[in-house]
């Protein structure tokens, strides 16, 4: 039988555990043509919740663009990547695909070419040093002109959303802003997985996106949500996992899904057909996982400093919601300052080893915090 965690990749179907209450927002956000800014830590599941939702949405009369903005590192790849997107999306057949780039994005010298699997893969000719400005234009209104002809409910997604602080301008944030504004037709979903950033894109009166949208953050999924979706598909393959050991796992992961998934499809693996979990299995199952990960964790250990490497064996040590910067954990850790701390938060911040969490701070890679602990390092 095939493991049923999955993690790594877009979830799906029966791999995909609850987010039902998300699932039916950004259905409304999307059916009503808002703007909504939707962030979390990273692995957090946003594209599969998101491709979730639009595969309920209807086949006809909808035109879903989904832009994933990770590879781009240019306003140049920006609008090549979104003018690709929006073709793709309103094309019923690869034969249509090269005549509907040709007639909404002519001026970009669109082409299909075959990749080595001989299949026909969609490039358009902007060069890196043309005149941006008329061809963004071009790509950020043709949205609008969709859901205007064909009288279509239309939804552009930016999966990676934050990738455009890499540009070097806010070119893109400002032609976005005075186009979102103006389309009342075309709702729009902005993904970033880098929450201190993007938070930073809708909050700071200084951006040009500035309250441009709804924010929507994603929290971890509910252990009430884990402990069915859990015990049924080590059922389905004649395994047991009791409700304690359900528990045990989302302590260890603290709800998060991509190192739920994880820690489950390798303790799925330790537990043989008609057995039952078993603690030390689960011990098994963390330690497989480590030592998996113990070059990269030790690589990046080494590469901070020592006042980071303090504070994160404090953060790793202390409850949820422990306050860095009082006294007792300042000197716990021999921290030396407040100012200490502040200087080894904002590093760890730039780096995304940490984010912030109600007041607090957590280690976003749940498996390294587990390392850490393991290890007592400095």
């Amino acid at each position: 039988m095939k493991n049923p965690f999955e993690y790594g990749g877009v979830v799906s179907g029966n791999a995909f555990c609850n987010r039902e209450k998300e699932v039916a927002d950004l259905l409304r956000a999307i059916e009503n043509n808002e703007k909504l800014f939707v962030f979390s830590e990273r692995r957090y599941g946003k594209t599969s919740l998101v491709r979730t939702a639009l595969g309920k949405l209807p086949k006809k009369g909808c035109v879903c663009s989904y832009v994933d903005l990770w590879p781009t590192d240019s306003e140049a790849t920006f609008v090549t990547a979104a003018a690709k997107a929006i073709t793709e999306s309103t094309s019923t057949s690869v034969d249509k695909v090269l005549e509907t780039a040709k007639r909404f994005f002519g001026s970009l010298a669109p082409s299909v070419t075959m990749d080595e699997e001989g299949k026909p893969v969609l490039t358009f000719g902007l060069s890196k040093h043309a005149k941006l400005g008329p061809a963004l234009d071009e790509v950020l209104e043709t949205p609008a002109k969709i859901a205007a002809k064909g009288k279509l409910n239309v939804v552009v997604v930016f999966d990676e959303f934050q990738q455009i602080l890499e540009y070097g301008s806010d070119q893109v944030e400002r032609k976005l802003r005075s186009v979102i504004q103006t389309h009342r037709n075309v709702g729009y979903i902005f993904l970033g997985s880098r929450k201190h950033l993007i938070q930073k894109m809708f909050m700071d009166r200084s951006r040009p996106l500035y309250r441009a949208g709804g924010h929507y953050p994603l929290g971890p999924i509910a252990e009430d949500h884990w402990q069915p979706f859990i015990r049924k598909r080590f059922a389905d393959a004649d395994k047991i996992i009791s409700k304690q050991h359900i528990h045990d796992v989302c302590e260890l992961t603290r709800g998060h899904p991509f190192y739920t998934q994880h820690l489950c499809h390798v303790l799925w693996e330790l537990c043989e057909p008609k057995a039952e979990t078993t603690s030390k299995m689960i011990q098994s199952a963390v330690r497989v996982l480590l030592e998996r990960e113990n070059y990269a964790y030790t690589t990046l250990w080494e590469s901070l400093t020592i006042p980071q490497k303090r504070f994160l064996n404090g953060l790793a040590g202390e409850s949820a919601g422990v306050k860095v910067f009082a006294g007792e954990f300042v000197r716990r850790y021999a921290l030396g300052s407040a100012s200490n701390v502040q200087r080894a938060v904002d590093g760890l911040l730039e780096r995304d080893v940490i984010d912030r969490d109600n007041g607090s701070f957590l280690i976003t890679d749940r498996f390294f915090r587990l390392w850490i602990q393991a290890a007592q390092v400095l």
